[in-house]
C-alpha cells in the first residue's frame, strides 16, 4: 500500500492496528526532528511492532498523546506508578506518566538508505547510551550557543524566506 504525504495517522490507524493485532510489522516514514539525529525527518523508514510485554529503557515507542497526538519516542526512565517518561532524542523536556494503555507500536527496526539498524546491532547500543549519557552537556551546549546568538543556519534560510513570502 502506498499512502501520499498528506496522510495522516489517524486515517490509517484502524489499518495499523490491525496489522499490528494480526502479529505483522507496519513501515512508515516518520517526520519531524524531535528523533534527529537518529531518524532523518522525512528519509529514515521505522518498522514497528507490537510490543510483547512492558517497554525497556531506550526502546522506541509510537504513542498516542492524551490530546490525540501521534508521538515516536525512546523511553528514558519510569514512573512510580508503571508509567513511562518518555523524551525525543533531540529534546530535553520529558515527557511523563504515558501509560501502557497509550502505547501502539514499539521500533523494531530504521532503514537509512536502504541499510536497516535494529537496536541489538552493537552501534546502535553505543549510539544510545551516548546520547542519554550526553543529555546534560548537550543541552548546556544549546543554551550558550543560543545565549551566544548562535543559530542554525536552516533556521536562518527558513525565517528568511518567511519575511519574504509576508
Amino acid at each position: 500500500m502506498s499512502l501520499n504525504k498528506e496522510t495522516t495517522l489517524d486515517e490509517v490507524m484502524e489499518l495499523i492496528l490491525e496489522k499490528l493485532d494480526a502479529g505483522g510489522n507496519v513501515t512508515f516514514t516518520p517526520n519531524g526532528t524531535s528523533m534527529l539525529p537518529m531518524l532523518r525527518d522525512g528519509e529514515d523508514v521505522v518498522v514497528l511492532s507490537k510490543p510483547k510485554g512492558r517497554l525497556h529503557l531506550f526502546d522506541v515507542a509510537l504513542y498516542r498523546r492524551d490530546n490525540g497526538q501521534y508521538v515516536l519516542h525512546r523511553v528514558l526512565d519510569f514512573g512510580y506508578d508503571g508509567s513511562y517518561v518518555m523524551c525525543g532524542d533531540n529534546q530535553f523536556t520529558k515527557e511523563k506518566g504515558i501509560r501502557d494503555d497509550q502505547i501502539i507500536a514499539v521500533m523494531t527496526s530504521f532503514c537509512r538508505k536502504g541499510v536497516p539498524y535494529m537496536p541489538s546491532y552493537y552501534r546502535y547500543r553505543i549510539y544510545v547510551n551516548f546520547w542519554y549519557y550526553t543529555r546534560l552537556p548537550r543541552r548546556v551546549f544549546r543554551a550558550v550557543k543560543r545565549r551566544l546568538g548562535f543559530t542554525d543556519e536552516k533556521k536562518k534560510k527558513k525565517d528568511k524566506e518567511d519575511k519574504a513570502e509576508k
